[in-house]
């Protein structure tokens, strides 16, 4: 296992899994269309060797493939998950022989407290501050710079028990910047205890930190589990810690860069916009202000960074990766579940597939209410359930479900005013959205669902569909111009229309043939409170009953962040200079 990101880069190399450009590259877009258009070409990780305007090499993709992802861990990350469920399971109960058995797990176990007192590897100090560092300007319309792959250490200011965090960092000088902490993260809630007491915030921003670090920072860990600790505990070894120069903490020894500073209670500046995961931009907003003493390196050190944008990007395999180790701490408190899986494809909080075993009528319901309060799980929006034989993973699979044993009388559950992730800009109301539960698990016999049936041409229904594509019988999407909430009615209610389960209307940027573009165009694009429709939808006192087609109207509207676009002139560029960055 490697022990640093400079390891984990040199390791990458021997394994042909970087590529060296050195060719002057610019931080402001070029980069970022350089490493989307090298994702999508299944290319190499990039060390940019000469960056315009700094001294710093950069690293970006480093993350961005199932092997490269088993390079940092040292092993694939859902052998960790499955070990680490094993040595749960098989210590239930204690004994000896058992204890033994499970030696390789209990040596992790040991590496679980941080080593305090390593030798700092940063030790060289930047007069200039964030001045020389190659930090990227994403996309266009961002609001300025941002450091994109930072880990954000602070400590509870009652406790001391210290959080690592992945917080983006809008550069405003060479000595300030930007702390999009959310309030549902560790570091919000360490910032908001803070301010509760008027303290300023000390704070250390690690900046190619060991790769495990990296994966431990974005996970959503349960509460009393810290990232330092787990960390030791994937890589099978202690993280080492060393004093900090201006701020009472111990942080990671072995950065390329470390950053020391504070947070000031009770102050904000406009963070934002920026090209977020989702695809969109997420709007500016008031954000803590992160004023920096000082930044140190290493010797000859890299930038590491990353870029999000329309799915799949490099946070696919990282937000895979979590899931995959994750999983099996979930399955330990709800042991009905089999399994579980958020799909890239909507930006993990969109939607989520659950299987169960339904012990008892309805249990699926309690299931999936229990999950909507675990940690980051809370922020879902569309979550199906279904029988624990089903691949979560499989689309066609979990429609297969959705056609034998959906059916909105009994099948579904709409939560109204619940939490939602601050990049869904779906919902009307930051932080406020509304949830879409589907029961689609078996409730005795099983659903005869008969063809579906449909006109050859469905223009005749409504003239502003473009294209339509049915999927398993069940999900028939619609491109549409305009109108979507028009169209989608005027479908659903349609005599020459039967036997669908769903259907969905999008926008006119959908590439239909694309399942991956499918998904994101669906589910970044409704809220399930104001953008669904049935045949017959009645109240019955307070109670809801919905019948017939669901029918969801995903289509862009006003209001709506806009879409990640790159600059022309800047793809003419890369276009230009393709065949010079691959020499």
């Amino acid at each position: 296992m490697v022990s640093d990101f400079r390891a984990f880069v040199n390791k990458l190399e021997e394994e042909g899994e970087l590529h060296r450009v050195k060719e002057e590259v610019d931080p402001d877009l070029e980069i970022t269309e350089i490493a989307i258009r090298a994702q999508s070409e299944n290319k190499p990780a990039i060390l940019f060797e000469n960056v315009k305007d700094s001294k710093f090499p950069l690293a970006i993709n480093t993350f961005a493939s199932e092997k490269r992802i088993d390079i940092a861990l040292g092993q694939n990350p859902e052998e960790i998950g499955l070990e680490l469920l094993n040595f749960i399971e098989a210590l239930r109960p204690p004994n000896l022989k058992k204890i033994f058995n499970q030696r390789k797990t209990i040596k992790r176990f040991l590496a679980f407290p941080p080593k305090k007192n390593s030798k700092r590897l940063h030790t060289l100090v930047l007069e200039n501050g964030l001045k020389d560092l190659p930090i990227l300007k994403c996309w266009p319309e961002d609001g300025g710079k941002f450091i994109t792959l930072p880990l954000v250490q602070t400590v509870d200011p009652n406790n001391g028990i210290p959080n690592l965090g992945m917080y983006r960092m809008h550069v405003y000088d060479d000595f300030s910047t930007g702390m999009h902490m959310q309030i549902g993260k560790g570091g919000g809630y360490h910032y908001q205890e803070s301010e509760s007491l008027g303290k300023d915030l000390p704070l250390a921003v690690t900046l190619g930190g060991d790769p495990v670090l990296t994966i431990a920072s974005i996970m959503a860990l349960p509460e009393g589990i810290g990232e330092l600790e787990f960390a030791g505990l994937v890589r099978g070894k202690r993280t080492r810690l060393s004093k900090s120069k201006t701020i009472p903490m111990r942080v990671p020894s072995s950065g390329e860069f470390l950053i020391e500073g504070y947070l000031k209670p009770k102050e904000r500046r406009l963070e934002g916009p920026f090209g977020d995961h989702f695809g969109h931009y997420s709007e500016a907003a008031n954000y803590p202000v992160f004023h920096i003493n000082n930044v140190y390196c290493r010797e000859n050190a890299i930038y590491p960074a990353t870029v999000v944008g329309k799915p799949p990007q490099e946070d696919k395999y990282l937000g895979d990766c979590t899931q995959n180790i994750l999983k099996p701490l979930i399955k330990v408190i709800h042991p009905e579940i089999h399994d579980l899986w958020a799909y890239f494809e909507a930006g993990f909080h969109s939607f989520l597939v659950v299987s169960t075993e339904n012990r008892y009528a309805r249990e699926a319901y309690k299931t999936g209410l229990s999950i909507l309060g675990l940690g980051q799980l809370s922020l879902t929006k569309v979550m199906v359930l279904v029988d624990k034989h089903v691949d979560v993973k499989n689309k066609s699979a979990v429609l297969e479900e959705i056609r034998k044993n959906f059916n909105p009388i009994d099948s579904i559950m709409l939560i109204s005013q619940a939490p939602s992730d601050t990049l869904d800009f779906t919902s009307k109301k930051t932080h406020y959205g509304n949830k879409l539960v589907i029961n689609a698990t078996s409730k005795g016999a099983p659903n005869q669902s008969l063809p579906p049936v449909l006109p050859k041409d469905l223009k005749v229904i409504d003239a502003n569909i473009e294209g339509w594509r049915l999927i398993k019988n069940t999900l028939l999407v619609i491109k549409a111009k305009n109108n979507g909430a028009g169209v989608v009615k005027n479908i659903i209610k349609s005599p020459l229309i039967s036997n669908i389960k769903i259907v969905a209307v999008v926008s006119n940027d959908i590439n239909l043939e694309s399942d991956t573009e499918v998904m994101w165009g669906i589910f970044t694009r409704f809220d399930p409170g104001d953008d669904i429709y049935f045949n017959n939808q009645e109240f019955i006192g307070a109670i809801p009953k919905y019948e017939g087609i669901l029918g969801i109207d995903a289509t862009w509207k006003g209001g709506y962040q806009k879409t990640l676009e790159m600059d022309d002139k800047i793809i003419k560029k890369v276009n230009e200079k393709w065949e010079a960055y691959w020499k």
